[in-house]
């Protein structure tokens, strides 16, 4: 597909003012989010801003899909916190560095297109299983308590905490946490329903924290508030020599990688979504790839957490009317002037509505619409789904993505292992038919062997295969040999081979696009 024209209009075209515009409606859908997503994932909520920022202007500036904005993402969270509790910040920092560099390499190879090829199934799994850890670890924030671990672990302690919220004890304050994160929710669902279409540019998160704001800071409530630093300076930690050492880990360079592969197929999936909004230039995958690993190369210098694209901003933008890059890059710039001039702002922020955002924002990533859409093409696809869903939740994110791909594979190999073989009387005396229909391959060479070694000796044998779709080079040698074998005991072997071999021999390419 040819792309469309550059963006030379950008700067001082008619572009400008709907950029600028979106750039703002962006910004407020992201200050919250980029804090959320930090204390989702165990660190500070300055990381997460600082994310925005880098996603904003480094990798808005770089992107090979202008119209997409990247920052922290709700879907890398579950597994950045199991870094954070094994590794420490310091790991996070090394962990995401080395992920940056391994996306780095991979736009350069020109990889990029392959992330595309993972089979839906396993998507929506991986963001339905993300969207279940999320729910069952924010569940306990929202609440002022604190997550327990796993996905397992964080369910089973559910209705202690809700237990501490309901009825309250020795002066707690759960239920006034509670009440907040309730509050946000529902301010969020009310908007999204009732808001007037002229307000609709207003971000339903926004609205929902500046209320829990003001409502905490009213009645005066002691919940746990967002603490910012005053100088996001402080926040910056470059790698030591000590962090370094960490190099020498397997460990480590495994969960480099799982980063690298879950934020690429993230920011691709996102950006293929996005290019379906809009009518503008359509992405380049391998140097988006490229301008997410320069981001999170930076991010794991200045310690902070990795950037994907991520398609609750993104589609903002785009409906906010945003017409190139610039709109991505001068989002970053708010994020930063806000942080830098009204800090003071952002630690009157009760934790608790944060929290309930992101368990909005797991709930929408649960998608039961997704199982719909997956029931069209069997119901395989559908147990893919709640097989990756399932064991994410049982296991972790890396583990429950390997199996559900593995599933897929599986699903794969029988689909091209899918062979009918029969064997039936003739019509002419001492006759048989050796009926084939489906697709030969070496997996189901020894059903086919089978079937041959049932043929009796000096019969005539006519081979019918209008329904076989493909036949590989091992089952024709396997037939071939047979059927010399077979003439030499005074048998006759009735079969078009040039037929068989060069009709369906020649469509394997074909058939290898198909599995692709």
């Amino acid at each position: 597909m040819t792309e469309r024209t550059s963006e030379a209009p950008s700067a001082a075209g008619p572009t400008w003012g709907r950029d600028l515009l979106a750039s703002i409606v962006v910004f407020l859908v992201a200050l919250p989010l980029c804090m959320g997503v930090a204390i989702a994932s165990g660190v500070p909520p300055a990381y997460g801003l600082l994310s925005g920022i880098i996603g904003g202007i480094v990798v808005g500036s770089l992107a090979g899909a202008p119209l997409q904005v990247s920052g922290p993402a709700a879907g890398l969270t579950v597994i950045i916190w199991e870094i954070v509790q094994k590794h420490g910040l310091p790991g996070m920092a090394i962990i995401v560095l080395l992920a940056g560099l391994m996306q780095i390499a991979a736009g350069l190879l020109r990889v990029g297109g392959w992330f595309r090829a993972v089979s839906p199934a396993v998507i929506h799994g991986m963001l339905g299983g993300i969207g279940c850890l999320i729910m069952a670890s924010q569940l306990h924030v929202v609440m002022d308590s604190s997550p327990k671990g796993g996905g397992i672990a964080n369910l089973m302690a559910l209705p202690e905490t809700l237990t501490k919220a309901v009825m309250p004890v020795d002066g707690s304050t759960h239920h006034f946490a509670a009440g907040i994160g309730i509050m946000t929710v529902l301010t969020m669902m009310a908007w999204a329903r009732f808001a007037p279409r002229r307000l609709n540019l207003v971000p339903a998160p926004l609205l929902a924290v500046a209320g829990a704001m003001v409502a905490s800071w009213t009645l005066g409530l002691d919940i746990r508030h967002v603490t910012v630093p005053a100088n996001l300076a402080d926040v910056i930690r470059w790698p030591g020599v000590q962090d370094l050492t960490l190099l020498w880990s397997g460990q480590v360079w495994a969960e480099a990688l799982a980063v690298a592969v879950i934020a690429s197929a993230e920011t691709l999936l996102c950006a293929t979504a996005v290019d379906k909004l809009h009518d503008g230039p359509r992405t380049r995958y391998d140097r988006e790839m490229l301008a997410q690993g320069v981001g999170n190369t930076l991010c794991g210098l200045v310690g902070a957490l990795p950037v994907t694209g991520v398609i609750v901003r993104s589609s903002a933008n785009v409906g906010a009317g945003a017409r190139t890059r610039l709109s991505a890059v001068l989002h970053g710039v708010w994020i930063l002037a806000f942080v830098v001039l009204l800090s003071s702002v952002l630690q009157r922020i009760p934790v608790a509505s944060l929290a309930a955002i992101l368990v909005f924002t797991g709930f929408k990533l649960l998608n039961p619409k997704a199982v719909k859409e997956l029931a069209v093409y069997g119901r395989s696809e559908v147990a893919i789904y709640l097989a990756t869903v399932v064991a994410i939740v049982a296991t972790n994110l890396l583990e429950g993505v390997l199996i559900g791909i593995g599933l897929a594979l599986l699903k794969l190999l029988w689909t091209f292992s899918r062979l009918e073989v029969g064997v039936e009387p003739g019509e002419v005396a001492d006759g048989e038919v050796l009926r084939l229909a489906g697709i030969a391959t070496f997996l189901r060479l020894p059903v086919l062997a089978k079937a041959l070694e049932a043929v009796r000796p000096g019969s005539h044998l006519k081979v019918e295969f209008a329904g076989l779709e493909y036949i590989d080079p091992a089952c024709l040698d396997l037939m071939r040999d047979w059927a010399q074998r077979h003439q030499a005991m005074g048998g006759r072997v009735d079969v078009s081979w040039d037929n068989l071999s060069e009709r369906y021999h020649a469509r394997r390419g074909t058939l290898h696009r198909r599995g692709a």
